[in-house]
């Protein structure tokens, strides 16, 4: 059994062939979908989804997103998060250094998402580009009890324990199939086996061979290859571990 442990189910981009999307992932083996939140505007279509057996839910304010954010929005999380006792973490949130004008104000509301999830003992759900030191630091001087998931890890071994060592397990996808990422496949074999989970971010971060196209959770099969065949372990092995990871990290 596949666990995808982060795609975008909610986005528009699937709004034409959802239901077709997920049995194709289903026939693929992925038994179960985490989808987190990425604006407010977009919460209630996460929820949704979550009413369904095979979804977890995450609700969150993504850096990327940060002209659509308002301060308002974190009251607004904080009284959704204790509506909505079924949401498995607090995310997409985290820092995405690729955007110098909004730096602070990322900080600002990552920070108040993390301070959220603390107060609740729930995990977060971090995207971290260009920024793994210091976010890493970050999370180093909060202590969050529940941990979280780095997202589309893309850094070194080093980096990786790191993380590990605050009680974070790393997001492996896309970027771990393309030959030229040496530095984050040597990352993936030192890994212990419940160190990760397996994720598409799907419509985004395309695998090798499939640049330009949509993802779709059922090519999480095909990160699981890859992860397999770089550790020197079965699909099966890599499937049952990530998936055991993915589990105890979001309690479902």
């Amino acid at each position: 059994m596949l666990i995808d442990a982060h795609c975008h189910l909610d986005f528009p981009d699937f709004d034409a062939d959802r239901e077709a999307v997920i049995a194709r992932a289903r026939a693929a083996g992925v038994a179960r979908f985490v989808v987190p939140g990425t604006t407010r505007a977009r919460w209630s279509n996460v929820l949704a989804l979550g009413e369904r057996d095979d979804v977890s839910v995450c609700l969150g304010l993504h850096p990327y997103f940060m002209a659509e954010h308002r301060e308002e929005d974190l009251e607004a999380l904080d009284a959704a998060l204790d509506a909505n006792p079924q949401v498995v973490a607090v995310g997409e949130c985290g820092i995405d250094a690729r955007f110098e004008a909004s730096w602070d104000a990322q900080w600002h509301y990552f920070d108040a998402q993390l301070r959220l999830a603390k107060a609740r003992e729930l995990p977060v759900v971090i995207h971290c580009v260009h920024a793994n030191d210091k976010v890493a630091k970050r999370l180093r001087q909060l202590d969050l009890p529940a941990g979280g998931l780095i997202h589309a890890f893309a850094g070194s071994p080093e980096q990786a324990r790191k993380f590990l060592d605050l009680g974070f397990v790393l997001g492996l996808g896309g970027a771990v199939t393309f030959d030229r990422a040496k530095r984050l496949q040597r990352a993936v074999v030192s890994l212990p086996d419940d160190g990760y989970v397996l994720e598409t971010d799907s419509p985004d971060m395309p695998l090798a061979g499939h640049q330009g196209e949509r993802n779709e959770p059922a090519r999480v099969a095909e990160v699981c290859r890859v992860v397999g065949r770089l550790r020197g372990q079965s699909a099966d092995k890599v499937a049952t571990d990530s998936s055991a990871t993915a589990r105890r990290l979001f309690n479902r």
